[in-house]
């Protein structure tokens, strides 16, 4: 049994069991993968893969377990290899960091600028996802860092470190008659078609759960996951927006008019996340402390609540 036998195996499942995928996820061909799955069977001299014909659909219960252990295996190698790295290349490497859309643009371009000046030689790569994507990236070693709201809380095998509450606004064009309201209720925001983040993004679940506890029914005409893109519809009068308060920019956003809505909905956390028993690279750990520290200067803004507790959820 070999390293590159069971890093098959686990590409081959992260690929939907497609050994033509797997084969250009690990820049081999697709006989090579092939061969490493089938050597791996035999030096284990039991099935691993569910058949349908010539095809692989799935895992035995033996290749069920056998993949936990793998991934296991390969996850203390790369933090092996990564110890070897922070000697020889301390400043250099690559930060890949798993992230929506609302904390790439509003919240990391001032901790990556830092970032930089620091570490001028590492690489780093931003990718984005849902919140549930980011978890998968960040347990399959495909990001080495998970920056999100929703999802992170909920897995014991990452290690989270909560980071800045943050809540909701409202943002209509100027003179809506909504912004003579006072207080702004749940009941009048459901009086305008509302424009918001899809399901799985920026608090949009608590914030559906909110108005379905009392009864209320929302008329959401258009959903993203950008707030951006929220902003854009809102100024073309197609409804009122409900979206995260740090991404409003008095600044940027002059044409809009804004109204707190914390008094209406619960307080949402930012986390950051990475798996447990990972080895932290001391650039990994350096962007670490600057995006808490970030989440610190968030946090005495006022906009975004207060920073929370730095304790990882053990």
């Amino acid at each position: 049994m070999e390293l590159r036998q069971l890093r098959s195996l686990v590409t081959l499942a992260e690929s939907g069991f497609s050994v033509s995928r797997a084969a250009q996820q690990l820049h081999l061909v697709q006989p090579a993968v092939s061969q490493h799955l089938r050597l791996l069977e035999e030096a284990l001299g039991t099935p691993l893969f569910l058949r349908h014909g010539k095809r692989l659909v799935g895992l035995t219960e033996a290749g069920d377990k056998v993949l936990g252990h793998a991934r296991s295996m390969l996850a203390e190698v790369a933090n092996i290899v990564a110890v070897g790295r922070d000697h020889v290349e301390e400043a250099r490497g690559v930060l890949r960091i798993g992230t929506t859309h609302t904390q790439a643009r509003y919240v990391l371009p001032p901790v990556l600028l830092e970032f930089k000046r620091a570490y001028p030689e590492v690489e780093v790569q931003i990718h984005q996802g849902t919140p549930a994507q980011l978890v998968e990236m960040a347990l399959a070693d495909r990001v080495d860092l998970a920056v999100c709201t929703e999802a992170v809380g909920d897995h014991a095998a990452l290690v989270t470190l909560p980071s800045y509450r943050w809540n909701r606004c409202l943002i209509t064009p100027p003179g809506h008659p909504l912004l003579e309201r006072r207080p702004i209720s749940l009941g009048a925001l459901c009086e305008y078609p509302i424009i918001t983040y899809v399901f799985g993004f920026t608090g949009r679940t608590s914030l559906s759960q909110t108005f379905a506890k009392v009864g209320l029914h929302p008329r959401v005409v258009l959903s993203a996951a950008d707030a951006d893109v929220i902003k854009t519809y809102v100024r073309s009068g197609m409804g009122i927006g409900i979206i995260a308060d740090l991404a409003f920019h008095p600044e940027h956003d002059q044409d809009l008019e804004r109204r707190d809505l914390s008094h209406l909905f619960p307080w949402e956390v930012t986390r950051l996340a990475y798996p447990r028993g990972k080895y932290v690279r001391r650039f990994q750990q350096r962007f670490i402390d600057l995006f808490q520290q970030e989440a610190d200067r968030i946090g005495r803004g006022g906009g975004a609540g207060a920073t929370v507790s730095r304790r990882a959820d053990l």
